[in-house]
């Protein structure tokens, strides 16, 4: 058996070391607004869908109702807590590649929800185009849990041209 010189220990010893202080770095530092109540998002994936329904379902007239107003990232909390296991488990990974491993693949050294509008708008358009199956799947999902989350609200109506059920 060929051994492993002690050089080429040291130095994978220091990538990990390394690996792990940026990992570190990169999870930490997630605040939520003062009187946030989280039923199953941790504070990194609240903010994560915030910033997602933010750019998502950003507004494109002026006088429009926006996401934060309706609480989408609240509602996708709640929304989450009902999931089966297994359901709750794919969004949880997915939310976690959308913040750390899809802005890399753009070329972003930041996490998605330190990136500029424009360049998070960057990362999801890849999302949405990108060639693999899951990722657009998983992009389609939680683009539909946020319309979920941001036309339950009445004041978004009207966007859509929709005056509400009519009661005989």
């Amino acid at each position: 058996m060929k051994r492993v010189s002690r050089r080429k220990l040291l130095v994978a010893g220091g990538l990990l070391a390394l690996g792990g202080v940026v990992a570190l770095v990169r999870s930490t530092g997630y605040v939520v607004p003062d009187g946030t109540k989280l039923t199953s998002l941790e504070p990194w994936q609240w903010l994560v869908v915030r910033d997602l329904a933010r750019r998502v379902c950003a507004a494109d007239a002026p006088n429009v109702v926006n996401p934060d107003s309706v609480d989408v990232a609240g509602f996708v909390d709640g929304y989450a807590a009902k999931m089966p296991p297994k359901q709750r488990r794919d969004l949880f990974r997915f939310l976690r590649f959308v913040e750390q491993l899809a802005p890399a693949a753009k070329g972003h050294a930041s996490r998605f929800t330190r990136l500029a509008p424009e360049d998070q708008d960057s990362v999801l358009e890849s999302l949405e185009s990108n060639s693999n199956d899951l990722l657009r799947g998983g992009f389609d999902a939680v683009k539909s849990l946020l319309f979920m989350g941001y036309y339950r609200d009445p004041r978004t109506w009207t966007i859509l041209g929709y005056e509400g059920p009519r009661v005989p």
